[in-house]
């Protein structure tokens, strides 16, 4: 006699197994799945009691209602009886969400490989058997992700940082020849030790990074998530953000991130450059509307933004081809250099 309690169980398990908008199962078929795989042998009118019970609990249950005509035991007549069938689970999340999330997952460079494989096999047990069958390509995920173990941890420990509006204290590593994360040091030859006000967690550029102020200093800097190693939280209350350069009004994330895509640290300033019109989608694609455009031709055009002069250097550097920033002059001069510099390392001996 088969478990009643478990019968229930193992039905649900059937539903999510087995079950979506486009695979369907019959009561027997359930029964059928129920006799071959979990060794239960149990009626129609089991699988359908068990069903009724599932829905009557919430469970997000579809099936189809058809009606046909049988005949009365008592009188012969015939009447109206429904009958239920097609049944299946609807899903918190489509398989195109998962698949989305799978690929956030692969794409990403700063969660280290086991954690990666086990998230991804976790969001593989929210749909079916016949989703699984589809992501295989998972097992030749390359090797190539962070070697940080303490990332969730640290995660953890910044979010309650931040709501608690606490300091945490933490060292910052850095990848030496041998491929491996080693720890910042001091004079003295020991780990550095940074204290952290820290303000906001934020994923860019395929990293996580922390926004935050380092207590030596009055302004805001960003460190990667997957570098900082060792982390505890401190007691002592974090410098309140209007105490922090450029945000004694107010912190604006957006402002921030838009000013900052490679997120240097570092003082923002008003830089203008000419570009190749066709970029127009890459230069919104990194500066976001944080642009003003004018001065347009048939081929070019003129971009004006407040943005931090070091991510501004790089920029230019990466689109020395299509870009020529005009102002400020500081930035101009250190631009030209860095072309010099980077011409000298290509002629011949």
């Amino acid at each position: 006699m088969a478990n009643k309690k478990q019968i229930i169980i193992n039905i649900l398990d059937i539903l999510k197994r087995y079950t979506d908008e486009n695979h369907r199962l019959s009561q027997k078929e359930i029964a059928d799945i129920l006799k071959n795989e979990y060794n239960m042998k149990i009626d129609r009118k089991s699988v359908k009691r068990n069903l009724s019970n599932l829905l009557e609990f919430g469970y997000p249950i579809e099936y189809s209602e058809s009606i046909r005509m049988v005949p009365n035991p008592k009188t012969g007549e015939l009447e109206e009886s429904y009958m239920l069938s097609d049944f299946y689970l609807e899903r918190e999340f489509s398989d195109a969400e998962l698949r989305l999330l799978i690929d956030s997952l692969l794409f990403s460079k700063h969660i280290p490989y086991s954690q990666c494989k086990d998230l991804i096999k976790k969001l593989e047990g929210l749909s079916n058997k016949y989703f699984e069958s589809k992501v295989k390509h998972i097992r030749t995920m390359p090797e190539n992700k962070s070697a940080n173990k303490q990332l969730f941890y640290t995660i953890d420990i910044l979010d309650e940082a931040i709501s608690k509006e606490k300091q945490v204290k933490f060292h910052y590593a850095e990848y030496g020849t041998d491929k491996k994360l080693r720890n910042r040091l001091d004079s003295n030859g020991n780990p550095k030790e940074y204290i952290i006000n820290p303000y906001q967690l934020v994923a860019t550029n395929n990293r996580y990074y922390l926004i935050c102020n380092y207590d030596k200093y009055d302004d805001l800097s960003n460190y990667r998530v997957d570098r900082i190693t060792d982390i505890e939280l401190l007691d002592t209350p974090a410098k309140p953000k209007r105490e922090v350069k450029g945000s004694e009004n107010g912190f604006d994330l957006s402002k921030h991130m838009s000013e900052h895509i490679y997120m240097f640290a570092g003082k923002s300033i008003r830089a203008q450059f000419i570009a190749e019109k066709y970029i127009i989608s890459d230069i919104l694609d990194y500066f976001g509307n944080n642009v003003e455009f004018g001065n347009e031709t048939k081929e070019k055009i003129t971009v004006t933004t407040t943005v931090n002069e070091q991510d501004m250097r790089l920029w230019a550097m990466q689109y020395a081809l299509q870009v020529k920033v005009i102002s400020p002059q500081s930035l101009v001069d250190d631009i030209r250099n860095d072309l010099q510099k980077a011409a000298e390392r290509y002629k011949g001996e």
